[in-house]
């Protein structure tokens, strides 16, 4: 496990660099990586990001400007990458240095640095980037804001720290348009996601006085709202916003017998444990694994699970 000065070391000690970011992107992998790569360039270095091709509509203009491929003999870095599984299948490599938030990471890549303690993977970027450049362009500023928001849930997640609001001050103080960012990513949604969520909500399942809150997003729902993958940002968190919750589950149909599992609790149960007995991990309160089985049966063996590990 590298420490952050070796982590800084290593991005110095090299001149090539492939970077890449985890299976249906996210806001912290891909504006990480992209504010990464950016201030590898800034450093004199060749950068580029893995063409993912999970890249939704949202996040395709923020990292446009860093994709391209692979050469032999490029460092490869993942960042934000908890596990080998969740490389995306496209990538057939090695990981040379993985970056990353995710306690449970196995230690997959030749090196790891990770900080267990952040919010976000956008909060350890800026660490190494301030080290490695001496300061913050504007855009890297702008990708880290849209990578500490959107894995805090705008601040509003129990992963947020005082370190976290901190690093916000810190990326709104080098330019980062906080009010214009929060407006796309927090409070401005499509007609499409609105009415899949008036779906979720009236098949919403609640147990145990409504301390387990579980939804369901099945293809069906998807089709008949006109939803795309750019509309399913942070659905996991919807479960959660039922008064009384410590448990809310996610539970999405991505093909037939296949969903992915989300999780969010609060601190007095431990998601990635849950997750866990499903090959899945994550962090205490916000951890997902693939079920393949059918939404129905996948409900029941998570329950029965959330029931074993918290029992009543």
């Amino acid at each position: 496990m590298l420490t952050m000065n070796e982590c800084i070391q290593a991005l110095r000690s090299h001149a090539h660099f492939f970077i890449l970011t985890h299976v249906r992107p996210d806001g912290d992998t891909l504006c990480s990586a992209a504010a990464l790569c950016s201030a590898l360039r800034r450093a004199g270095k060749q950068a580029v990001m893995f063409p993912n091709p999970g890249v939704t509509e949202s996040y395709q203009p923020l990292v446009a400007p860093y994709l391209g491929a692979f050469n032999p003999g490029d460092y490869v870095l993942s960042v934000d990458v908890a596990d080998l599984s969740m490389l995306p299948e496209e990538w057939e490599g090695t990981v040379d240095l993985a970056i990353d938030h995710h306690p449970a990471n196995p230690g997959y890549a030749a090196a790891t640095f990770l900080d267990g303690s952040k919010a976000s993977c956008g909060e350890i970027v800026m660490q190494l980037i301030l080290g490695l450049c001496g300061d913050l362009s504007k855009a890297e500023a702008n990708l880290l804001y849209v990578a500490v928001s959107t894995d805090s849930g705008c601040f509003c997640y129990g992963n947020t720290t005082a370190e976290t609001l901190r690093a916000a001050a810190q990326l709104i103080d080098c330019g980062a348009e906080n009010a214009p960012l929060n407006k796309q990513f927090f409070r401005s949604y499509s007609f499409a996601r609105l009415k899949l969520e008036s779906m979720i909500y009236g098949e919403l399942q609640s147990f145990r006085d409504h301390r387990i809150n579980l939804a369901v997003v099945t293809r069906e729902m998807m089709e008949a709202s006109g939803a795309t993958e750019d509309d399913c940002d942070d659905l996991a968190s919807l479960p959660g916003r039922v008064r009384g919750n410590v448990v809310g589950i996610t539970i999405r149909e991505l093909a037939e017998d296949q969903c992915k599992v989300s999780l969010r609790t609060n601190d007095q149960v431990d998601s990635a444990a849950i997750c866990a007995r499903f090959g899945g991990g994550g962090h205490k309160m916000a951890a997902g694994c693939t079920l393949n089985t059918a939404p129905d049966i996948a409900a029941l063996l998570i329950l029965s699970v959330v029931n074993d590990i918290w029992p009543e």
